[in-house]
């Protein structure tokens, strides 16, 4: 039952109006709201190979025709949304998703967005459908787990505007800044409020490590970070959220950014995923005595194994090895550990002390809640060159090949951390781990080396991991960074390219 308490805080305009969960939305109930607010226009909204959100509009002035598309969709162009189409089979199908519906909160027409999946000539799921390989990996690792794979994402990017001149921030120290020496506080806060209204379940939002200005203009970073959600959904939410974002600073004459390193020597943005494991409505990475469990191990020796090919969907162009670099809060070397902001899998602080934080600061409020629910792991390799389905789907299977593997626990404890591994007194630990691709090149091989993981259960399409191992390869940059390391000026251009990547 959807409980009234619910309902009331919820910010999407369409559910408040249905007075239903959005899971529980007919096609009459799309009707029903197009007709009782007006709605003068329908927008379907569908991911392509370049990670963005493409739109077809449409406008309402028949009640048949409004029947019609909401029931059999429309015919696009596959060719020219995904590379390995042929232009001589390139007609697909987009059916809407009534359960994504929104109000559209820019456009100055009344508009109702739906997100749609993509069906081949035969009427069957497009097998190479971004979303349609996340959806095929979860249900793959149920059907090995019996459990539900659960995600989050934290999306960094930069905010960019003329320098005000005023209450300059400290270089490279803007994690969680008040204004007046975060500049872009209400933007981010907006953005906020806008992605809620589409259906977004927003953990919170702050300022990021990295500010600084240049040539007259102030970078400040910037991170809105989600709650974990079943992986599709996740994944939904967070396709909406950079369009509510970059369209949010189109209106207010600023530039975003989520490249993952747009300048030498300052803190690039990464695209970090948390997951959890749930079973019977229940979070099992943590057991009941607040340690975590086999089956997260598990899941974490999957992507440790895995983690060489996972770089070729969550690292997506040249710019992506720029900030995989050591001593920066992001990983180089395959490893976990817990706490560790250096390692590839971070298992987050998890409310494992079991004593009572709220009574002590309250103290006549005592927690009412279990905490040993709220624990995740992190993967903090990604950035937002990845297109969120693959880079989702890719995560879940590394998943399940965890719970394939017979020698599981042994491969994570092997590959366990609980040292600053850069310290030179580490360095046999540092030594004996495997390290992360370099470069697109060598993502591209290690996939090619480990694409019978992604192509079991028939998760991943061979056209589509052809497609993306002969992208990355075409690039042709095994030695780039070693030579723009001396290089700013063509540094800065190749940055320049990838500016509005993913």
């Amino acid at each position: 039952m959807f409980s009234e308490k619910k309902l009331a805080m919820n910010r999407n305009h369409v559910v408040k109006t249905l007075h239903k969960p959005a899971s529980d939305f007919t096609r009459a109930d799309i009707i029903d709201y197009i007709m009782r607010e007006g709605i003068e226009m329908v927008n379907f909204m569908y991911p392509a190979a370049d990670g963005r959100l493409k739109t077809l509009n449409f406008v309402i002035n028949d009640l048949e025709y409004l029947e019609t598309i909401l029931s059999t969709g429309e015919r696009v162009d596959g060719s020219s949304l995904f590379p390995f189409i042929e232009a001589s089979r390139s007609d697909l199908y987009v059916i809407p998703r009534y359960a994504t519906a929104f109000r559209d909160p820019f456009a100055e027409i009344p508009t109702l967005s739906m997100l749609c999946s993509f069906f081949d000539k035969d009427g069957n799921p497009l097998d190479s459908d971004p979303r349609g390989v996340l959806q095929r990996a979860c249900k793959a690792f149920k059907e090995v787990s019996g459990m539900e794979f659960e995600c989050m994402g934290e999306l960094e990017f930069y905010v960019i505007a003329a320098d005000p001149g005023s209450f300059p921030a400290t270089d490279q120290k803007g994690y969680h800044e008040s204004a007046p020496f975060a500049k872009f506080n209400d933007f981010r806060t907006k953005a906020m409020a806008m992605i809620a209204s589409t259906g977004g379940q927003i953990k919170y939002g702050h300022s990021e490590v990295g500010n600084f200005t240049q040539n007259s203009m102030v970078y400040e970073q910037n991170e809105i970070e989600f709650l974990p959600n079943p992986a599709l959904e996740a994944a939904d939410q967070l396709m909406l959220a950079k369009w509510v974002i970059r369209n949010l600073a189109a209106k207010e004459d600023l530039n975003v950014t989520f490249a993952p390193k747009i300048t030498v020597g300052k803190a690039g943005s990464g695209f970090h995923i948390h997951m959890r494991l749930m079973k019977d409505g229940e979070n099992v990475t943590q057991t009941k005595d607040r340690k975590l469990s086999d089956d997260a191990k598990k899941v974490i020796a999957g992507l440790m194994t895995l983690a060489p090919a996972i770089t070729a969907f969550g690292n997506a162009n040249p710019t992506s090895y720029f900030r995989l670099v050591p001593h920066q809060e992001a990983p180089t070397n395959i490893c976990w550990g817990d706490r560790n902001r250096s390692v590839l899998v971070r298992v987050p602080l998890g409310w494992t002390s079991g004593k009572d934080m709220c009574v002590q600061a309250n103290p006549n409020s005592p927690c009412e809640i279990e905490t040993y629910g709220k624990q995740t792991f992190e993967m903090r390799s990604p950035d937002c060159s990845a297109n969120v389905y693959q880079l989702m789907a890719a995560l879940c299977v590394a998943a399940r090949v965890g719970f394939e593997m017979e020698n599981a626990l042994e491969v994570a404890e092997k590959t366990y951390v609980d040292v600053n591994i850069h310290a030179a007194e580490n360095a046999e630990k540092l030594a004996s781990l495997n390290t992360l691709p370099t470069c697109c090149v060598e993502s591209a091989d290690a996939l090619g080396k480990q694409r019978t993981y992604f192509e079991a259960f028939d998760v991943f399409a061979p056209a589509m991991i052809d497609d993306t191992i002969k992208r990355l390869s075409a690039f042709d940059d095994k030695h780039l960074a070693e030579f723009l390391k001396d290089n700013p000026e063509q540094m800065q251009k190749l940055v320049n390219e990838y500016f509005y990547c993913g």
